[in-house]
Order: structure tokens, then sequence, then C-alpha cells
């Protein structure tokens, strides 16, 4: 739920230090050279979350979410809501995933992932601030209601953030539409109703969302929850731009699998996603 009250900018004095790679510019320009976009996920301040990053961008991800953990994550699947918890007992706050973000170069965009309540708290204009200056460029507030989007839209775009906003099932057209024009980076279409996860079969219903997606935007149209590996990522990517894989990674990672493990398992999707075409 969103937080009642205003929301204060303090410190804020509109001079930033924008860094990274833009999110649309990067994944369009994949896309037009004919490979299927692959975005990642890790749960930020989960031990040794940053050497799985670098793999993860070593092996072919597109983009690469970073979760930022809050206590109540409505949207996720219990792998990653026991990642966020292991994530803050060990101490993981806002502050510290983007100063470790900040010592980081890497080749794709970052895309922070998280709840409003998180933003909120820092300010909308200071949030953004903090997010660029440590190399994100992109946000997901799932969260976030098209409705109250506006004054973290404005603070996103005046600063750098490109906020990815996601398509259900369900959407009606009408919707889906106003998504569309509103969605930044690229427009995330969620498979199937209820939380992230993995899943045995990927639903028939994103196949019938990505259409409707691409039928309504030029936005690269990027498809999650529920794809665990290979096979479903190439189901997922069928009639969609790419594929997000999240839950599956993090449950390796919270299975004590090693860099090179979550490498490994991002490089089989990658190549599941190009031998498909």
């Amino acid at each position: 739920m969103s937080p009642a009250g205003p929301v204060v900018d303090e410190d804020w004095d509109g001079d930033v230090d924008v860094r990274g790679l833009a999110v649309e510019p990067a994944l369009r320009s994949a896309r037009a050279a004919g490979r299927k976009l692959l975005v990642t996920y890790v749960t930020g301040g989960l031990p040794g979350w940053t050497d799985h990053l670098l793999a993860m961008a070593d092996a072919g991800a597109d983009a690469i979410e970073v979760g930022i953990p809050f206590s109540d994550p409505v949207m996720d699947g219990p792998t990653i809501q026991e990642a966020s918890m292991q994530a803050l007992q060990a101490g993981a706050t806002p502050a510290s995933i983007l100063d470790a973000l900040r010592d980081i170069e890497l080749p794709v965009p970052v895309i922070a992932m998280t709840y409003y309540n998180v933003v909120a708290r820092a300010g909308h204009r200071r949030f953004a601030r903090l997010l660029v200056e440590s190399g994100v460029r992109g946000a997901i507030v799932p969260d976030l209601s098209l409705e109250e989007f506006p004054d973290w839209e404005r603070a996103a775009l005046a600063t750098g953030v490109e906020t990815v906003l996601l398509a259900a099932p369900v959407t009606p057209d009408d919707r889906l539409a106003r998504l569309c024009e509103r969605s930044h980076g690229f427009l995330y279409g969620v498979n199937l109703m209820g939380v992230t996860g993995e899943r045995q079969d990927v639903a028939a219903s994103g196949g019938v969302l990505a259409k409707r997606l691409k039928a309504a935007t030029d936005l690269p149209v990027i498809m999650g929850f529920g794809i665990s590996g290979p096979s479903q990522a190439v189901a997922a990517a069928a009639e969609a731009d790419g594929v997000v894989v999240a839950s599956a990674l993090m449950r390796l990672a919270l299975d004590a699998g090693t860099p090179t493990q979550i490498g490994d398992a991002v490089a089989a999707v990658r190549a599941a996603l190009d031998a498909a075409g």
C-alpha cells in the first residue's frame, strides 16, 4: 500500500550526476540486431550479490534488475521473499545497495525493483537522483498504480530514470493502451496472475498478452513471472521480445550457488533464446 501523507524531497538541489546505461536504447539496439532480450534479477544485499550481478552480465543478460528489499514484498513469491529477508537480516538498506552499485561498471543497464514505500521514504526526486548517481537508469515499482504515477513519473523523467510499467493478462484494452503510453525502457508483461515464482509450464495467457502488447506498442515487450529455465524462456519469448528470469536464479543463490553456477544458468537461457531465434 502507498503510504499516506506528502512526499518530502529534502536536500534536493537539482544537480545530478547521471551514470550508467539508459535502458530503452540498449534494449532497442539488441532487438534490432535480432536478439531475444534476457533480463535477469538479483536481490541487492543478499550475500555475494555483486558477484552474481557481474556473472549475469558476463553470461549474456541484456539488462539486470536489482531488487531493493522491502519487508512486505506483496508481488513476490516465496523465493524472492526469502532472498529479501536474508538481505535485510544481513543489514542491507537502499543506501548500502546503491553505494555498492556506484563502484561497479556494467556493460548492460541496471533497473531497480522495489516498492513504493522505499521511494516515498526517500522522496521522489531524491530517490531518482540516488538511482542515477549509482548507475541505475531504470525502476520498477509494482505497487504504484497508474493513477498514483504522475508525481514519481515527473521526478523520474527529469532525472533520467526510465520507469517500467507492468501489464497483466486481465488488463483491459483501454488501460493497457495507457500503460503502453506511460511506460519507459520496456513494457513488462506478467505471464500469469499471482506472485513471482518458478512454474513447470508457461501460462497460455502470457502468449495472448504478449500479442496484445506487441499490437499496442513499439516498446520492447518482455514477459516475466514463472520462467524457470531455458524451455520456459523460449516459450514465453515466442510472441514477445524477451523474458525476465528472477526466482529461478535466486533459488540457486539461496541454495549456495556460486557466481559461476549463476552465470552458467544465465548462459543456458541465453543459448536457448539465441538458438530459437
